[in-house]
């Protein structure tokens, strides 16, 4: 059945630091999505697993938080520089998982997930409180405290770094994680779980649960679970916070977007089609921040939609695990059917379709590079989110309707600019409704930076130092130096 020996791990679930099976879970069929093969079979967690992931988790926690910023730092720093040694073997298992082409893996996601790692544990000792003087001579101070256990869902498109992103400033503050991968791609969080343990983390800390929504909906009402961190679609995302809501838990959500790319007549144009490519096309499309409305000012459309459909002829998609590769398939049977749906509402409600739109006749999920232009702001391929390889490209004459036309939507995840004139860059970036804004780049996210969306995208951040604020709580002390009155 496996492809990689790497493939099936020994069980299905990571716990106390060791692998553990649940035989009375549902299977879990890994598919290799270049092949439509099943590579692995897994197992949901039951109710009874859960409890005991977060059962471990709890039990880890306590002298977790006991430890010294820099004692946690160190796990961090160590487990980063372990997979950077493994970065290979972790990227073909991402490729596995996910169907991205190896030549994307390499360099963008155990690379992103050891970033992150390294990040947090640089920060961990220097995570302080604060003191306040107050009049009369008295102060209060403030102590940064751990949250407990979190509990991490992940999505599909990035396995590995968003088991990361959430497990390195989760365990920098102190806490411990209950991590629930996708279903879809269930196999690289196991891996980091392994390297933790290996770089001295505590048996627990970071524990890894198969399964879908049952198993989600299981951990994230756990009376044990003092935050949720999600990564997701809105649909999902409004249950996950409704349901962290009757626990009065704390909740980070990056969800979905339908942002907006404008592209000024003074831009210079290669530069505004790599960011378009990389904004519609990377990991073939399946990217929560991608600018898929392309507003491109009317002078220049022409020449742009030129270029663009010239960059594409480079397209190589093939064998993800040729490194000549650079566009794979898409991660499932389904995602592609859902793709392939949003290509025939775009061409039934009459945008014009100038590159690609066609699914590929070889085994897996592929899907061309697509491009419709003509795109008016009301069509179902400018308004919901198609986290597949599909560029909407729209027309606008002035800066006003631009900015008018790429906020008119409910979501508020990314946006990007593309001008030769810094002012207007920087007052547009200041007028999109974005939490995360490129001036001439494209999904550009070092982990320095904060990152997450506004409106339906999304509360909290992910990475930076403001992730910090999202998994630690603040205690007020006050000290009184002097006597104390009372009014009798």
């Amino acid at each position: 059945m496996a492809q990689h020996p790497d493939a099936q791990p020994p069980a299905s679930h990571f716990i106390d630091g060791a692998y553990v099976e649940d035989p009375a879970g549902d299977p879990i069929d890994v598919i290799y999505p270049a092949t439509g093969k099943s590579i692995a079979r897994l197992r949901a967690a039951t109710p009874a697993t859960v409890d005991r992931a977060v059962a471990s988790a709890k039990a880890a926690q306590a002298a977790w938080a006991r430890a010294s910023g820099a004692e946690r730092g160190r796990v961090l720093r160590r487990a980063a520089e372990i997979i950077r040694a493994r970065n290979r073997d972790l990227s073909v298992l991402e490729t596995l998982d996910t169907g991205k082409p190896l030549s994307e893996t390499l360099v963008a996601d155990a690379a992103s997930g050891a970033d992150a790692l390294e990040y947090f544990g640089g920060i961990a000792a220097a995570i302080t409180g604060a003191h306040i003087p107050v009049a009369g001579g008295d102060f209060v101070y403030t102590i940064r405290e751990a949250l407990g256990v979190c509990a991490g869902i992940g999505a599909w498109n990035y396995p590995t770094q968003i088991a990361c992103w959430k497990a390195a400033p989760a365990l920098a503050c102190g806490n411990a994680m209950v991590f629930k991968p996708s279903e879809t791609t269930p196999l690289c969080a196991l891996k980091i779980a392994e390297i933790l343990v290996e770089a001295g983390a505590p048996p627990g800390l970071f524990n890894v649960i198969q399964g879908a929504g049952a198993t989600g909906a299981a951990l994230v009402t756990h009376p044990g679970i003092a935050k949720v961190s999600l990564t997701g679609s809105v649909p999902t995302g409004q249950k996950v916070a409704a349901a962290a809501a009757g626990g009065i838990r704390h909740v980070t959500m990056e969800l979905g977007g339908k942002s907006p790319l404008i592209v000024f007549e003074d831009a210079d144009l290669d530069t505004a089609v790599s960011g378009a490519i990389l904004g519609n096309f990377y990991s073939s499309g399946q990217v929560c921040s991608n600018g898929t409305r392309v507003f491109v000012q009317a002078p220049v459309l022409a020449p742009f939609l030129a270029r663009l459909t010239a960059r594409l002829q480079r397209a190589v998609i093939g064998d993800p695990m040729d490194e000549a590769t650079n566009f794979g398939p898409l991660v499932s049977a389904a995602q592609l059917a859902r793709v392939e749906g949003y290509v025939a509402a775009g061409l039934a409600e009459g945008a014009r379709l100038i590159h690609g739109g066609k699914r590929l006749d070889r085994p897996g999920y592929y899907l061309e590079p697509t491009v419709f232009a003509d795109v008016t702001d009301r069509m179902t391929i400018a308004q919901e989110e198609i986290f597949g390889p599909v560029m909407a490209v729209l027309s606008f004459a002035t800066e006003d309707e631009a900015l008018a036309r790429a906020n008119a939507t409910d979501f508020g995840l990314a946006g990007g600019v593309f001008t030769r004139d810094l002012a207007r860059a920087h007052r547009v970036a200041a007028a999109l409704e974005a939490g995360t804004c490129w001036i001439n780049a494209y999904n550009l996210t070092p982990v320095e930076a904060p990152f997450g969306g506004v409106k339906r995208s999304g509360i909290g951040r992910e990475n930076s130092a403001e992730a910090i604020a999202h998994y630690s709580q603040v205690k007020s002390v006050y000290v009184a130096l002097g006597p104390l009155e009372a009014p009798f």
